[in-house]
């Protein structure tokens, strides 16, 4: 068995990118997808706790740094981003 696959005869409730519940019949799906793509209704789309707390702490860190220090660190940042790899 492949991981992460579920076994044989096991068939789970289709999701979104970001978990939202898809109809389990494919045309009821295609007819969702449809809809979505023509605007006739809203995808749901819900932010986690994680992504909410890091833009929270994001915020709160640029206020607390100096230009000074956010300049290094986004020097530090952009040597290890152009770095040659070997």
């Amino acid at each position: 068995m492949l991981s992460g696959m579920p076994p044989m005869g096991y068939y789970t409730m289709p999701e979104g990118p970001q978990r939202q519940k898809r109809p389990a019949d494919v045309i009821g799906n295609a007819v969702t997808v449809a809809k979505i793509a023509t605007g006739e209704i809203e995808e749901e789309t819900i932010q986690s706790g994680k992504r909410k707390a890091g833009l929270k702490g994001t915020k709160a860190r640029s206020l607390t740094l100096s230009p000074e220090q956010r300049s290094e660190i986004a020097s530090v940042a952009a040597q290890t981003r152009w770095k040659k790899k070997d």
